[in-house]
């Protein structure tokens, strides 16, 4: 529990430092567009006003111009915002912690197709704004059959800071086997795109029996920079002193994201020093 303390104390004490832009949940923001001149030059901040001949536009440092359109080459929308004078990239893979969803949603059209562990292949489409489609299936050589995972979600509430989502985690083997296990559960992640919490209750199920009891999972996420995000995920099952609790950094860009981490197991009796590290790699699409 010390870990987990820890873990969730250093996203609270980051969120509140000003490392690269403000955190304030309530400040005013304004969507982000990235604009390209036929001559190659770029130009990033939110658009005032356009019609059939020119777009106004004003820069990050606030200066207000009027670009004819026979010199744009591109206009695209990005997935940030001009929040106090800076542009704030979004994490594109902000649905997931290291491994378990968040309660925001998948826009639709919005997508990802990852590799947890080198081994574990999953991919997700978002559906009417509302519905996320997730599923994947491991690659392990050598094995005769392999683990398939199918997890749907949906966020019926999306509030600006709070979103709560239920959905399902299930498990299974190919080949002739037809025992399937899997977790059921409901989340509620509350802050903005650059630092949130997220809470979890999941009932786990081994063909038709359900656990009586919910599993708890407990997130935290801050975004130090437009390219950098610390994680903590930790999951504490009902009536053992075992938790698993973790620490991770996120390296992201427009679409690609990595997460380097490690997950460490407690409450075990002459444990010792034990961790298992955490790779993810993961392309995003649909971002704008």
């Amino acid at each position: 529990m010390k870990v987990v303390t820890l873990a969730l104390l250093l996203i609270v004490i980051s969120s509140h430092v000003n490392i690269a832009f403000s955190y304030d949940w309530a400040a005013d923001t304004e969507p982000a567009y990235r604009i390209t001149l036929k001559d190659g030059s770029t130009l990033i901040g939110n658009i005032n006003s356009e019609d059939d001949t020119a777009i106004t536009f004003t820069t990050i440092s606030g200066l207000e111009i009027v670009i004819e359109l026979e010199k744009i080459d591109r206009v695209k929308p990005l997935s940030g915002e001009i929040r106090e004078g800076r542009y704030i990239r979004y994490d594109p893979n902000s649905t997931r912690l290291l491994f378990a969803p968040t309660a925001r949603p998948l826009k639709s059209g919005q997508g990802y197709v990852a590799l947890y562990e080198f081994y574990l292949g999953f991919f997700g489409i978002g559906v009417g704004d509302i519905i996320t489609l997730g599923g994947g299936f491991s690659i392990f050589p050598g094995l005769e059959e392999q683990i398939y995972y199918f997890a749907p979600k949906i966020t019926p509430i999306q509030y600006e800071n709070l979103d709560i989502s239920a959905g399902v985690i299930h498990l299974g083997f190919t080949g002739d086997s037809d025992i399937g296990a899997g977790i059921l559960y409901t989340a509620g992640t509350y802050g903005s795109r650059t630092t949130a919490l997220t809470v979890g209750l999941g009932w786990g199920y081994l063909g038709e029996e359900v656990g009586d009891h919910p599993v708890v999972v407990l997130g935290g996420e801050v975004q130090l920079s437009n390219s950098i995000k610390l994680l903590t995920e930790n999951w504490f099952p009902p009536g053992t002193d075992f938790s698993m609790v973790s620490l991770g950094i996120r390296f992201f860009g427009e679409n690609l994201s990595t997460d380097l981490g490690f997950f460490v197991p407690t409450g075990i009796d002459g444990q010792g020093a034990i961790f298992f590290p955490w790779v993810n790699f993961v392309y995003n699409f649909g971002h704008n």
